[in-house]
């Protein structure tokens, strides 16, 4: 995976967040990792900086100053990682809910089956999910399924966080317009994207939920991207006249 690199958004990860750093690695020699850290009080970071000891010049850390969201940290990412020579951009969780052994798909998808946008998706092949009670199945499945109708995107799994761009979809995107920073932020990524006419693959994987540490759900980001979809559907129409 040559001119890749994966961010790796992080608060209050240090449960997972050795494990999941040395995870990727493995993958591959050529991969460099970027954790966005928001002054996690678990002291996430510092056991980041510990191990760009270990993976110098391929482990990157953003410390944040405080809690600012999901969809600023990656938009930071992106921004940094465009400002570099990366071709390949991944998003992925730090909990293990995304497998890094299916980076490769993902990297594939892009690098040689021509997608502009690769999504690790839970609902292409099914319903690919593990260690979910039943209702937050249901949740999430018909929130893809509501969200696909509202926007008439032709994708099974539009909230879907495990992802890989072309440098070439980001560069095309004004990423300083995106406005959500929940799992709207998933939303709105793929919805430009979309709008912008690039291929987007879906790749089937297989999501568990994570057994360490504590879930980031909440009212809020639920709330977020089920009203948020309507207006973000609104404005693109507008938009066109």
């Amino acid at each position: 995976m040559q001119d890749a690199i994966v961010i790796i958004p992080t608060y209050n990860e240090i449960e997972n967040i050795e494990a999941i750093i040395k995870a990727v690695f493995s993958q591959s020699n050529a991969i460099h990792v970027l954790i966005i850290d928001d002054n996690s009080p678990d002291l996430t970071a510092n056991k980041v900086k510990e191990l760009q000891n270990e993976f110098q010049g391929k482990l990157f850390l953003i410390s944040r100053k405080d809690k600012q969201g999901l969809g600023t940290a990656y938009i930071y990412g992106f921004k940094w990682c465009l400002a570099r020579i990366y071709k390949y951009i991944f998003e992925m969780d730090a909990d293990f809910s995304h497998d890094p052994k299916d980076l490769i798909k993902l990297y594939d998808a892009c690098a040689l089956d021509g997608a502009d946008m690769s999504i690790g998706s839970r609902y292409v092949t099914g319903v690919n999910v593990v260690n979910w009670p039943m209702g937050r199945v249901l949740m999430s499945y018909l929130a893809s399924k509501y969200v696909r109708v509202i926007t008439g995107m032709k994708i099974n799994d539009t909230t879907a966080g495990f992802v890989c761009y072309k440098r070439e979809t980001l560069e095309a995107l004004d990423l300083n317009k995106i406005k959500f920073i929940g799992y709207a932020f998933q939303i709105e990524m793929k919805f430009k994207t979309y709008l912008k006419k690039f291929k987007i693959i879906e790749v089937p994987v297989i999501f568990t939920d994570r057994t360490k540490g504590v879930s980031k759900l909440s009212k809020g980001i639920i709330s977020e991207a089920v009203f948020g979809v309507i207006s973000m559907k609104l404005r693109s129409i507008f938009k066109k006249y």
